[in-house]
């Protein structure tokens, strides 16, 4: 099971042991700070938070600018704790991107529900973004290729045709449907182009370009080799 790494951030040190021993007991990972501050340097010190559990009032500054530069640069799950049940700031939080919103006092049996409820969420939301075949990752909604961990640089359509591949893998796929599918009905060029992009594809790919096949007087198949890691 992968243990999740929580942010825990308060000025009170009891409200973050409490929090935290609740979070460790269900086997999460936890960092703690105690402001806004401390709160940005540890997350992006760790850069591996998965969720970030954050009080609005603090010294030195606040959750709701803490909220304001980790958004700038990051969707990860927020949960907001607030002593004050003010519709305002409910609505303030939900503005900036929080995905939840808990007041004090609150059970933190509810609270470890809720980071959990959220973090499956998450994973769910982030495996649809995500295709994996033969050793590449396309994320499809950060537009990155990795290839073994290291990123490929491809044009917009390339991207678009290595997507389509690998949503279709195993399917003898007609430079005709390509055509449609990634060009798009309204194109009207030479289905050649799509020979092009494909040799360009390939070579970008390095290696794992031989899972694109060509299937003669047909189109292409992406078929991953069970020896492909």
């Amino acid at each position: 099971m992968e243990r999740y790494k929580i942010l825990v951030v308060d000025d009170e040190s009891r409200m973050r042991k409490l929090v935290s021993d609740f979070l460790v007991k269900s086997q999460y990972q936890v960092v703690e700070a105690e402001n806004g501050r401390e709160a940005l340097d540890v997350f992006f010190a760790e850069n591996d938070i998965d969720l970030v559990i954050l009080d609005v009032m603090m010294p030195r500054m606040d959750g709701w600018q803490a909220c304001r530069e980790i958004r700038a640069v990051s969707k990860v799950p927020i949960i907001m704790l607030t002593a004050k049940s003010d519709e305002r700031d409910e609505l303030l939080g939900f503005e900036l991107g929080v995905d939840e919103y808990i007041s004090k006092p609150f059970s933190p049996k509810i609270l470890v529900a809720r980071v959990g409820a959220i973090l499956r969420r998450t994973v769910q939301a982030s495996a649809e973004t995500k295709l994996e075949a033969g050793g590449i990752v396309v994320d499809k909604s950060a537009h990155i290729v990795m290839i073994d961990g290291q990123e490929v640089e491809l044009s917009f359509k390339e991207f678009e045709l290595l997507v389509y591949f690998m949503e279709n893998q195993g399917i003898a796929l007609s430079r005709e449907k390509i055509l449609n599918s990634v060009w798009n009905y309204d194109y009207f060029g030479d289905a050649r182009t799509i020979d092009t992009h494909v040799k360009k594809l390939r070579s970008k790919l390095g290696s794992k370009g031989e899972m694109i096949k060509t299937i003669w007087g047909l189109g292409y198949k992406l078929e991953v080799d069970n020896n492909q890691s």
